[in-house]
């Protein structure tokens, strides 16, 4: 009789804090198998997206359309030899790789994949658990994973491994100072920091069509974050081997790439929670199927949103070369984080306006339309007026600039490389 009874799927806070244990285990293993399976499939979907875009076949051989390609690889690496090396401090070494991956899998305990449904029996919200500052447990525990990053680095001993390390934490720092800052607009917006109130005060429209600067701050800063392309500068290969991760092998480099994948994971559900609707049918589909928003229909467009954030990272990989790091940190002190600033103090006028005499919604969205263009536009204007080119006539100073490239001697009988010629 209980599955006749409708289910109350907007309870918000109240409905957490009553399911039994059995039920809480069970949720909790659902998201450790949901996050595994995620992290398979999305490397396989990498590498078939990519190798299109370059003209190749990609995986193909293991599995159906070489789906188990994935699975091959982190069996291979679980039986390659483990090394550590004679330097390092093997106490971090070990456990660098664990701090980096358990914070990755504790984030989604408050992540929303759905409204209250019957669960064997029980009314539980698809959602392990929520608090009142949710988003920021989210950030929080996230931010705990740097240190493996960082105590990874260090302890391997080598200089490659820790100038990867440390640049790592210096974009965490600075990116994530932007993502947060693009975070507030939704709390002012919302009026609650709770993942679960956040979904249901977006039922009428998204925060990506009210809040679109800070939707894009957010998309920018999460890539950052992640240490993804074109801002993967703590493992960029031609300057540092392979970063942070150089020294590892086997599966503590496994535990590694797991947590870099679940983290992309989690900064997609974080944007999908936030501002596209959460677990919510796209509101055409809302519109002619009532349904759509009930029992585990709404899992569906939650994982759909988020393999839509998933793409953007692999397109933006296969597209854009890495940035250079002094171009990488001064793109998110000079622009991402005094943008997010003066954004907050828009939405937040705007904010007090409304809840005292009201404010039309259309000025509203064109008001934040014409200061993306803005912003966009700005982040095109060179910060310098390009040199002027040397002429031909003007002798050639090799030493200007700082440069210490001194010209060949005239009559010289050696080569650029010093060799005989």
């Amino acid at each position: 009789m209980s599955a006749l009874i409708p289910l109350d799927t907007s309870a918000g806070l109240g409905a957490f804090g009553h399911d039994v244990w059995w039920i809480i285990i069970i949720k909790a293993v659902l998201i450790f198998v949901i996050l595994v399976l995620l992290t398979l499939f999305n490397i396989w979907w990498e590498r078939r997206v990519v190798a299109r875009m370059q003209h190749r076949i990609g995986p193909n051989v293991h599995g159906p359309f070489g789906l188990l390609q994935s699975l091959a690889d982190g069996v291979k690496l679980a039986l390659k030899e483990d090394i550590i090396p004679k330097a390092a401090d093997k106490l971090v070494f070990v456990l660098a790789p664990v701090i980096a991956t358990v914070p990755a899998f504790v984030t989604f305990s408050v992540i929303p994949f759905g409204p209250v449904v019957h669960m064997f029996g029980q009314e539980t919200p698809l959602q392990l658990t929520d608090m009142p500052v949710a988003v920021i447990f989210v950030m929080a525990i996230a931010s705990i994973g740097i240190y493996g990053i960082v105590l990874g680095g260090w302890s391997s001993g080598s200089t490659y491994s820790l100038l990867g390390g440390l640049r790592s934490s210096a974009q965490m720092i600075s990116y994530e100072v932007a993502m947060g800052l693009a975070l507030v607009a939704v709390f002012l917006h919302a009026g609650s920091m709770s993942t679960s109130e956040i979904v249901e005060s977006q039922k009428d429209v998204w925060f990506a069509f009210t809040l679109i600067p800070s939707f894009v701050i957010y998309v920018i800063a999460m890539i950052g974050e992640t240490n993804r392309a074109p801002f993967d500068l703590p493992e960029a290969e031609g300057e540092l081997v392979g970063g942070f991760h150089t020294e590892y092998s086997s599966l503590k480099f496994a535990l590694f790439f797991l947590a870099e994948y679940i983290n992309m994971a989690t900064v997609s559900a974080l944007a999908t929670t936030l501002f596209l609707g959460g677990w919510r049918a796209p509101f055409w589909i809302d519109t002619f199927w009532p349904g759509a928003n009930e029992g585990y229909w709404p899992f569906l467009w939650f994982m759909g949103k988020v393999l839509f954030f998933i793409f953007i990272f692999i397109w933006l990989r296969g597209s854009l070369p890495r940035l250079r790091y002094d171009q990488f940190m001064a793109f998110g002190w000079k622009w991402l984080i005094p943008g997010s600033i003066v954004w907050i103090l828009l939405v937040a006028t705007v904010r007090v306006i409304d809840l005292r005499g009201g404010i039309d919604r259309a000025w509203l969205i064109g008001g934040a339309a014409v200061l993306l263009v803005a912003f966009v536009a700005l982040m095109f204007i060179p910060d310098r007026e390009p040199e002027a080119e040397a002429s031909e006539d003007e002798d050639f100073d090799a030493f200007a600039g700082g440069y210490p490239v001194p010209p060949m001697p005239v009559g010289s009988d050696h080569d650029y490389t010093g060799g005989q010629r």
